[in-house]
């Protein structure tokens, strides 16, 4: 009987992983942290829907999924009517916060979850148990001082009830979103600055492809320039190859010749392969893309997505710092591109790609032991 009782095992912490819908980008950080979770001996749980479960699903085929309705923001064709159509859909948002907060609760009482990593999804904390935010963007910029003031307080608000907020960026002055995440002062719940994360790993590959464009971000805008990059990439010779950003397309739309190859998705691997087999790479100026670049040293040109104030100033501010090359989307064109990056270097900080781990680790060995 004392053998029996000393035999217990604890059983697998589990922890609840729910990425923001808006743009790929918040699905793909999260992988080096599902991977690390899975490393560390945790039972994942993935909570998403649409492009960014389908993402996931792909590269984890083997972790637990749950449907959790996004925040399903609508943008605008047009990038001054941008702030207003996001500001009619507040009420919605409010909604929806209070819905997963609902949907959390219930949740854990369910598949007792032990603890939760939120990425930019402001009603994923939980009172009894540790719950994570993540965020680049302390920060939110709207163009205005006065709304930005409220803007900040509100998503401070949110990320004061978490009990820990990790930043994907470094800690110093030799970092890659500026005062979006070191902004003049910080929440009351703990900051810690993990560091980039990034999917890819960095090899010596030979150069295949003159140019390759990665499309990402809501509609309207990703199909609008995935139309005018298509027009201005027929101008030019040489190979190259469009990733449009479509992981749920099932039509498999795929066009391969010798000068153009054209795809829907590719998965982690290989897009990591192609990135860096390719001479330029052109994409949007989302922080999830920044984060691959940097650490795949690439030459890059970014065009933010119009109205998008956030990816506006990181194209700003990286080009300031000479870390990639930026351009409007409605002063593009393949010869201007070509002509800013000859003229133009590229300089990439040293920044650490590793340093996320530490605190995933610390974060686990926390937690408290759960018997079977």
């Amino acid at each position: 009987m004392k053998d029996a009782l000393f035999n217990i095992t604890a059983r697998k912490q589990r922890v609840l992983i729910a990425p923001l819908d808006w743009g790929l980008g918040h699905a793909t950080r999260c992988i080096p942290i599902i991977s690390k979770l899975v490393q560390q001996n945790c039972e994942v749980f993935v909570a998403a829907e649409g492009a960014g479960k389908n993402l996931l699903q792909k590269e984890f085929p083997r972790l637990n999924f749950m449907e959790l309705k996004g925040y399903r923001m609508q943008y605008s064709r047009r990038k001054n009517w941008l702030p207003v159509k996001l500001l009619l859909q507040i009420p919605k948002l409010i909604y929806r916060v209070f819905a997963e907060n609902k949907w959390l609760k219930n949740t854990v009482n369910a598949l007792k979850i032990d603890a939760v990593i939120s990425d930019n999804r402001l009603g994923l904390s939980h009172k009894k148990i540790p719950c994570v935010y993540i965020t680049h963007q302390l920060k939110i910029i709207t163009g205005n001082h006065f709304l930005d003031n409220i803007a900040q307080k509100i998503h401070y608000h949110f990320i004061n009830k978490y009990t820990t907020c990790w930043v994907p960026d470094a800690s110093g002055t030799n970092n890659l979103a500026g005062i979006l995440s070191h902004p003049a002062f910080l929440p009351k719940t703990p900051v810690i600055y993990i560091g980039p994360l990034s999917r890819f790993e960095k090899k010596e590959m030979a150069i295949i492809y003159d140019i390759c464009v990665i499309l990402s971000g809501p509609e309207p805008q990703r199909t609008i320039f995935e139309k005018l990059i298509l027009k201005e990439l027929h101008k030019i010779p040489g190979k190259k190859i469009l990733v449009r950003g479509l992981p749920y397309n099932t039509a498999g739309n795929v066009v391969n010749n010798e000068s153009m190859e054209i795809r829907d998705h590719l998965p982690a691997a290989e897009l990591n392969t192609v990135i860096q087999q390719s001479g330029l790479i052109i994409s949007r100026s989302g922080y999830s893309t920044v984060m691959d670049l940097v650490k795949l040293q690439k030459k890059a040109m970014l065009v933010p997505t119009p109205g998008q104030t956030e990816q506006e100033y990181l194209a700003w501010y990286l080009q300031q710092k000479q870390v990639f090359l930026s351009l409007p989307q409605q002063h593009f064109s393949i010869d201007a591109a070509l002509q800013k990056v000859a003229a133009s270097t590229c300089n990439h900080p040293d920044i650490s790609q590793t340093e996320y781990e530490k605190p995933i680790e610390l974060f686990i060995l926390g937690l408290p032991k759960k018997n079977q």
